[in-house]
């Protein structure tokens, strides 16, 4: 190999991060992308479940009490469990006053500057889930409805979904490193 080519080889190994961080976004990404598919079909659960309570309503002239609440229940853990999927694919909102005039490098640093205040939230929202669900499954607490459903299955899957949202920030927070850095994890 020529001394040129050596040299740039070294260059832009030396800038690679390294490859557990680079393991760790791919199996995270893996992950997220699996599960946002999942959260994607709960959707479709969601609106046949309100499909088949109007169609019954209408048909029978009765109502099911628990319905309603089944469809908040779904929905909430369609978006919960869909945020690190939202993440990885970088279709959450963004103001956009100066952003897109910055370079691709500006850019990466100020998304993983910012990333990183995220990720505090994250792990302030975490550790309320699970004071939270602890809480839920100490007392058996129940939704003050007339169906009266116990609250810690809707409240673990809230705080899976946020799990896994900050690992999803975490990797991302190294693919934004990495191409403030010049380089690609994608």
């Amino acid at each position: 190999m020529a001394p040129a080519a050596r040299r740039w080889r070294e260059k832009k190994e030396a800038r690679e991060l390294p490859a557990p961080i680079r393991a760790y976004v791919r199996l995270v990404d893996r992950i997220s992308h699996a599960v946002g598919l999942f959260a994607m079909y709960l959707f479709l659960f969601l609106m046949g479940m309100l499909l088949w309570s109007a169609a019954t309503r209408l048909t029978t002239g009765t109502s099911f009490i628990w319905v309603v609440e089944m469809a908040e229940f779904t929905m909430v853990a369609y978006y919960m469990l869909g945020a690190a999927h939202s993440i990885q694919l970088d279709s959450h909102v963004r103001m956009d006053l100066f952003y897109a005039a910055w370079s691709p490098r500006t850019r990466a640093l100020c998304d993983a500057v910012t990333i990183l205040m995220v990720i505090v939230y994250g792990i302030l929202l975490f550790r309320g889930g699970l004071s939270s669900t602890i809480y839920a499954l100490q007392y058996g607490q129940k939704n003050y409805s007339a169906w009266g459903p116990y609250l810690w299955p809707i409240k673990a899957i809230m705080l899976v979904g946020i799990f896994l949202l900050l690992l999803q920030l975490v990797a991302t927070f190294f693919k934004d490193l990495a191409r403030a850095r010049g380089e690609s994890l994608e």
